[in-house]
This record gives C-alpha cells, sequence and structure tokens, in this order.
C-alpha cells in the first residue's frame, strides 16, 4: 500500500519523538529556563507508539527515525528500538541524538536494530559548545566514537551554521569529521517557535558556505543512502561527504516525504505549518486498526503544499524540541 497527499507526494518517512526532553538547552532550539514539558503519562506509552507505527509501516512508510528532544533520555528506548525493528514493512529504523548519553547505550541501540545515527554537533570548540548548548563537548565526543567502536554506520553530524556563532567552524568539522570518518551535514537555521525566530538573525545561506569551501576543497556530486532531504557533494581524494539541507534558501517541499510524530501523539504533517492531528484520543478509546489507518489517511491530506518560513515566520508557535527533531 501507498500513503500519498492530496499533491501526489508518496509519505514513506515518519520522525518518532519519544520524549519533549532534553539533557542539553541550545539556544536556538529550547528557551533558557524552559520546563514546560509535558508530563509522562501524556507520552505515547511504547505499546500505543508501536501501534502507530505498525500502522503506518501497512500504508507504506519504510523509514523511521526516533527523535526528540533527546530520545536517550527515554527510558528503556532500546527495548521500543527493539520492538520497532522487528515490524514487517519497516526497512530504515534509525536515531537522532546530542549523544550526551551515547556511549553508555551505543551497544544495546545497535544490538536492538539501529542501523544509522545523526548527531547534532554544532562546534568541535570546547568553549563555543558550552556556550551554545550548556553542555560538555567531551561527553559528545566519547558518544561518537561508543557510537563508531561498536559499528554504527553512517554516523552523520548535524551542524546548524549561525552567522557569528559558528561559521568560522565550518572547515574545522570537516576536518574534524574527516578524520573519524564521519559525515558531515550543514543545516540552516528555521524560524520555529520565538527561539528560532531569534535564531533568524544568525541565518546563513548555505550556497555561501558551499562556494566557500570549493575554494579550498575540490567537490563532486554525490549521493548517498537515506530518507532526509540533504543534497551531498564529496570531498576529492577522500571518503568524505558533505551534504546541505537548505529549508529557507531552496526548499524541497514539493518532494517531502515525511511526517512527524510527537511524543504526545500529535501528528505534524509540515514541520513549517502548524496542521495537526492528535492520535493520543483515539488510542486511548481503543480505536481499531482499520479506523486507525484511515485517520493516518484522513491526515496525510492536511499536509499543505508547502511551508511559509519565509512568507510568516510568525506562524510556529511551539519549539522544535516539541515537535520532534
Amino acid at each position: 500500500m501507498s500513503l500519498i497527499d492530496q499533491y501526489n507526494r508518496t509519505i514513506k518517512y515518519l520522525r518518532l519523538s519519544v520524549t519533549d526532553r532534553c539533557d542539553l538547552r541550545c539556544f536556538y532550539c529550547m528557551p533558557e529556563g524552559f520546563s514546560d514539558y509535558e508530563e509522562p503519562e501524556e507520552w505515547l506509552s511504547f505499546d500505543e507508539i508501536e501501534r502507530v507505527i505498525a500502522s503506518f509501516t501497512r500504508l507504506g512508510v519504510t523509514s523511521v527515525r526516533l527523535t526528540g528532544g533527546e530520545p536517550l533520555v527515554r527510558k528503556d528506548l532500546p527495548i521500543l528500538a527493539k520492538r520497532l525493528a522487528a515490524l514487517p514493512g519497516l526497512k530504515d529504523l534509525s536515531l537522532s541524538t546530542n549523544a550526551m548519553q551515547l556511549a553508555k547505550h551505543a551497544s544495546s541501540l545497535h544490538n536492538a536494530g539501529i542501523s544509522r545515527i545523526n548527531v547534532s554537533l554544532d562546534t568541535v570548540d570546547p568553549i563555543k559548545f558550552k556556550k551554545i548548548t550548556q553542555g560538555k563537548l567531551d561527553k559528545v565526543i566519547e558518544g561518537l566514537l561508543a557510537a563508531k567502536a561498536v559499528g554504527l554506520h553512517p554516523i552523520k553530524i548535524n551542524m546548524v551554521i549561525m552567522k557569528g556563532v559558528n561559521d568560522d567552524d565550518v572547515e574545522a568539522m570537516v576536518d574534524f569529521c574527516q578524520a573519524h570518518e564521519f559525515t558531515l551535514r550543514f543545516i540552516e537555521t528555521m524560524p520555529m517557535g520565538d527561539t528560532g525566530r531569534d535564531a533568524v538573525d544568525y541565518y546563513i545561506d548555505l550556497n555561501k558556505i558551499e562556494q566557500r569551501l570549493e575554494k579550498k576543497y575540490e567537490l563532486i556530486p554525490a549521493v548517498m543512502a537515506g530518507a532526509g532531504p540533504a543534497r551531498y557533494v564529496q570531498v576529492v581524494g577522500t571518503d568524505l561527504k558533505i551534504g546541505f539541507i537548505t529549508p529557507i534558501s531552496q526548499h524541497f517541499c514539493d518532494t517531502c516525504n515525511r511526517v512527524r510524530l510527537s511524543a504526545t501523539g500529535i501528528l505534524y504533517m509540515c514541520l513549517g505549518d502548524e496542521y495537526s492531528y492528535e492520535l493520543r484520543p483515539l488510542l486511548r478509546n481503543n480505536i481499531s486498526d482499520d479506523d486507525l489507518d484511515q485517520v493516518i489517511r484522513d491526515a496525510i491530506n492536511l499536509k499543505p503544499l508547502k511551508h511559509e518560513f519565509n512568507e510568516k515566520p510568525e506562524k510556529i508557535v511551539r519549539f522544535m524540541s516539541m515537535t520532534g527533531g
């Protein structure tokens, strides 16, 4: 079966938030002092999550990414991962993390069926890292090395580029990823909630970053497996691939293949829009599998043609951590 929206886009990819909590405080994602978390009883249980993901896989979704907040703060996450990895039709189960707790979980996640990971890392300068996240860089490095040691591959480093904050760290991050055989992906800042609208002051068009890299490295077009929207190049003479994710300067809405499910069971059809559908009340009222499948089909038709980050940056009031990365 296929899950097709009203604009004839096939939905194959679900980003599943398992928590809205995080053990870092990146200033562009979560306000300083923020504590308005959902209570755990409001989160979907593992049984409820499995029911929803089973429905999506019946409808043709083949890729699921576990996100948060920070997913590794959700207790027993490897148990959930193992249950999801066993679902018929699910071909790709991955994880996005800040890697602060990855060192102690890398082996169990790999054994549970996580095939690959993305790690948010905006600088390899410990002082800047502390300023951006209020965390310690050495914990992230420890987690990355543990993930590499247990065989998680590929490991993709996601770097949000911010003018005057970390844009001078681009070459250092290239060298770091090349040295450790990680894939590097640059991401444009997005105006999500009040923090995101503040961060838009730091926005840089990634075309400028690519042009800068072309002056130092010979780059050729490349491809890389994955369900996301990154466009890749490769540094000639190395195995290093660099991706560019450009939701603002060159949006990819016409080929968008993904939706997001929050920790509380809200299905978001677009990161840059408020169209949503609450699944938790239906699950807790014992909706049948057939009816759940139909609800998801109906919800997909709420997916807009494109986001309006540029035209209406004030439109999104929720924070990224509440939506799912």
